[in-house]
Parts: C-alpha cells; sequence; structure tokens
C-alpha cells in the first residue's frame, strides 16, 4: 500500500508564536508519523501534487487557508479550533478593537482584524478572495468545502453549525496529553496553585490575580507574555501581591515539578475548546478549575470546579473549593484512557481514510 501523505497547514506564526495549536499540531502530527503516515507541517515550499490529503487548522483564520483551496483540488479536513473571544473583547479592551467591539457583530470584528493587519502591519492572506467574501462568509464557503470537520468536542460542532447554519460530516478529535512526559506524581507537599498559560487578555490572568491577592494562596503563573500585550503584562505585574509568582517559560522538566507541587490547577480564560494544561495538570495529579465558557465541560463534566471569568469572587471560591478537596484519581484515569495523542491521531487518520473514499481517491 502507497504511504499516505498528508499537508499540515496552521497560522504561519505557528512556531515562533506558540500556544495550545503548536501542542496539538505537532503532537498530532508526531502520532500520525508513528502510524507511519507522512506528514508535513506548514513547509515554506508546496507542491501540493506530492500530497493526497490537506489538513487545516483553526476556522478563525479563514484568510490562511482560502488561497490553499483555491489553488489545488486535494480533498481537506480542517480542526476547526472554533473558540470565541468577542466578550472579552467587549466588555475589557481599551483600544480602538474594544470600542468596535461594542458596536459591531463579532464577525465584522474579526474582518476589521484581518484587514488592519494586512493593511497597517503588512501581514499576508493567502487570498484576497477573503476581502470580498467577508470573514463570515469565508468560513462558510471553507466549511461547505471540507470533506470532515474535526472539532474537539460535540459542543463546538454544535456552536459552529449555530452560528454558521452549516452542516458537514464531522468527527470529534479530542486534545490529549502526551503520556510518557505527564504521569501522575507519587504523593508529595502540594501547596501551590498554578496557571499555565500565554499572560495575555484573554486567559484572564488579571482577574485571578485579584482573585488569590490577600490570601493565604501561593500563585504561580507560568508562561510568556503575548507579544502585543505587554501593557497587560505590566498591569498584571502591578497589581500583584507578594503571593504571585511570574516564572516566564519554563522547560519540560520545571513544568512537570510545578504540576507535582501544586495542588490546584487553574485556567480561568474567557472561552477554552479545552485548555491543555488543564489536561496535563489533571493528569499529573492537581485539582483543577476551568471557565465555566467554552467546552471544557464537556471533557472534565463533575471533576472539575468552574468559575465566572468576569468574577475574581467566583474564582477565588473555585480555587478554594479545590484546594480544600482530595485528588480525585478518577479524572487522571478518564485521561490516560481517552485524552491521549495516539486516540487522537488515531481518530484523525480514520477521517483522512473517509475523505478520500468520500472524494473518490484510489491513489493509496
Amino acid at each position: 500500500m502507497k504511504q499516505l501523505k498528508v499537508l499540515m497547514i496552521a497560522r504561519p506564526d505557528l512556531l515562533s508564536y506558540p500556544g495550545g495549536d503548536t501542542t496539538q499540531i505537532l503532537q498530532t502530527a508526531s502520532a500520525l508519523r508513528q502510524l507511519e503516515v507522512a506528514v508535513d507541517v506548514n513547509p515554506t515550499s508546496i507542491v501540493y501534487e506530492d500530497y493526497d490529503l490537506m489538513h487545516f487548522f483553526n476556522i478563525i483564520d479563514p484568510e490562511d487557508i482560502l488561497g490553499h483551496i483555491k489553488r489545488t483540488g486535494l480533498p481537506f479536513v480542517l480542526s476547526t479550533v472554533y473558540c470565541l473571544y468577542d466578550e472579552y473583547d467587549r466588555r475589557y479592551r481599551k483600544d480602538i478593537l474594544g470600542l468596535l467591539a461594542r458596536w459591531l457583530p463579532r464577525n465584522s470584528i474579526e474582518y476589521v482584524k484581518t484587514v488592519g493587519k494586512y493593511l497597517l502591519l503588512g501581514e499576508k492572506v493567502s487570498s484576497r478572495d477573503f476581502f470580498w467574501r467577508g470573514h463570515a462568509g469565508s468560513i462558510r464557503h471553507i466549511l461547505r468545502k471540507a470533506s470532515f470537520l474535526l472539532p474537539n468536542s460535540e459542543s463546538e460542532y454544535r456552536r459552529l453549525k449555530t452560528d454558521f447554519g452549516i452542516e458537514q460530516e464531522y468527527m470529534v478529535v479530542p486534545n490529549g496529553v502526551a503520556l510518557n512526559r505527564f504521569r501522575p506524581a507519587s504523593n508529595g507537599k502540594r501547596d501551590l496553585v498554578l496557571c499555565v498559560a500565554r499572560i495575555e487578555g484573554r486567559k484572564n490572568q488579571l482577574n485571578l490575580i485579584r482573585a488569590v491577592n490577600d490570601t493565604p494562596l501561593k500563585l504561580y503563573l507560568v508562561g510568556r507574555p503575548a507579544n502585543n500585550q505587554r501593557s497587560y503584562y505590566r498591569k498584571c505585574r502591578e497589581i500583584a501581591g507578594p503571593n504571585v509568582h511570574f516564572t516566564g517559560y519554563v522547560s519540560d522538566e520545571e513544568l512537570r515539578e510545578l504540576y507535582q507541587r501544586s495542588k490546584v490547577h487553574v485556567l480561568p480564560s474567557w472561552f477554552e475548546t479545552t485548555g491543555l494544561s488543564s489536561l496535563e495538570s489533571a493528569r499529573m495529579g492537581c485539582n483543577v478549575v476551568v471557565t465555566d465558557r467554552g467546552d471544557a465541560p464537556e471533557y472534565f463534566k463533575k471533576d472539575a470546579w468552574y468559575c465566572n471569568p468576569a468574577d475574581p469572587t467566583s474564582i477565588q471560591l473555585a480555587i478554594n473549593k479545590a484546594f480544600e478537596a482530595p485528588w480525585n484519581p478518577s479524572l487522571a484515569q478518564q485521561i490516560e484512557e481517552r485524552y491521549n495523542w495516539q486516540n487522537a491521531a488515531q481518530t484523525t487518520l480514520s477521517a483522512y481514510y473517509k475523505s478520500l473514499k468520500k472524494n473518490d481517491y484510489d491513489s493509496i
């Protein structure tokens, strides 16, 4: 049998500006290679004829996808990663985009963002069709042409269907944990509260700091500040009490040590499709506090404590309850059995073959 060759395409700054999607893509690609699939991620030069299938990520950035599907007839699947951040933009951004978000619909704001980056920052779009299709129109066009959608959860797919009125074949591919890197730790002293996330408004560290200031809790914030939100980072530093510690980037070994020392991991974001650090920390023996916005409840169900990101008191109460509760090993067991990259790769590969069969490809 001919080896399946897949072209993975994500945002251009996937490696220079890493986030949760970076981990998802690289871990999925690695696990697929173990299944004898040839995978290239964001190659600098693309010869479409060298591949059997394309795999795109992040429907919220349709301008990165349009040109590719215009230049080739290759079938493609789409990991949608459909996050919504308009609540944060509308309620807390103080810049011109925050002002516009109070008056314009969500997709209009995303269109303005892309046009602004194109005109003011010189950022590229893969096809100028984006400008006449618009943001929502571009997303609908891509959804219609996709062979399969690969959302991270059922609730993500329902949100897409509601927002864009498109029904498409789909397979849920949950996010995962690298089981060999993050193992349940022995019971040592756990006296920290941890938050592993890029420091930016969407991740909501500011309200988290407000929640733990003037309390006995020791909070460690792990992550670099976002390049375009230095003022937000400075604000976090300014209001942080002596019990709040900023570590910046840490190595894998240092991260595992922090997970092992933490009783609670908290991710009070304005929206999450999952929150990879929540899965990792739960696997490592932490109780987890997660946002009540987005898709986290589908993953964690009753095994997490939920908070309202807009309310520091809600965040503090959830942390206190999680800190006082014993660890529930059943969540770590569920992650081992279901939420791992090997399972994600198997489901993704199934979608690849269904996509090729659907498009009458007989080259493999």
